[in-house]
């Protein structure tokens, strides 16, 4: 049961990092200038996903271990939903983050803003599935009586 406590765990931390992001510093960040715009998205990106990363990978696991030690399915639900962050990131969004990374301070633009707030929208992506795992572990730690 302890390995599922904190799938969910580290899953609520996610989706709360998560939705932070596309509620509070995405709109706040938008308010800069194009250059600062630009400025403040790369190292907050870098940081961010470092913490989301290994959120999402050590909730995932640890749901499926729960699966396993509980032989009961809702806990790959969550795992899987947690887990669907990596290949979406690594497939949707890298090529976008790409792009914002590759364009320097000075050439800073209208540009560079559209694909920051398109990044904005493929993250809330990320939110809503941190968000759906959580809902997922909920449901399979209610199961149990928790």
């Amino acid at each position: 049961m302890l390995a599922g406590q904190i799938a969910f765990a580290c899953a609520a931390a996610f989706a709360g990092a998560a939705f932070y992001i596309n509620f509070a510093e995405q709109p706040a960040r938008l308010g800069l200038d194009d250059k600062n715009l630009l400025d403040e998205w790369k190292p907050s990106y870098a940081r961010g996903f470092a913490m989301q990363a290994s959120l999402a990978m050590a909730s995932g696991l640890l749901g499926l271990l729960a699966a396993w030690l509980e032989a009961d399915w809702r806990w790959t639900v969550g795992a899987g939903l947690m887990l669907a962050n990596w290949p979406y990131t690594l497939l949707v969004i890298l090529p976008t983050n790409r792009k914002i990374e590759a364009i320097a301070s000075a050439d800073a633009g209208t540009a560079s803003r559209r694909l920051i707030i398109r990044w904005g929208t493929l993250h809330a992506v990320r939110t809503a599935l941190g968000c759906a795992a959580t809902v997922a572990y909920l449901w399979a730690l209610g199961a149990r009586g928790f």
